[in-house]
């Protein structure tokens, strides 16, 4: 396996980056930023995984998300 040091994302979990996001953020916030059920209808990490790790697009739109958290509480 190849070592990536300026990859923020490697080594982080789909779930690591859910639970953070939705500590920062919130629920109402993230469903509002990017529009998917699982964020604004009964939002779970449960239910969020299982729709994120099937849909690409949603999926890169919260690690976009991550990213510009990261970016910005430095």
């Amino acid at each position: 396996m190849s070592s990536q040091p300026n990859n923020p994302l490697h080594g982080v979990k789909l779930e690591q980056i859910l639970v953070e996001l939705e500590a920062h953020y919130g629920w109402e916030y993230m469903g509002h930023t990017i529009n998917i059920r699982c964020f604004t209808q009964d939002p779970s990490i449960k239910s969020s995984l299982k729709f994120l790790r099937r849909t690409p697009w949603a999926r890169t739109k919260v690690e976009q998300m991550y990213l510009r958290m990261l970016k910005n509480n430095k």
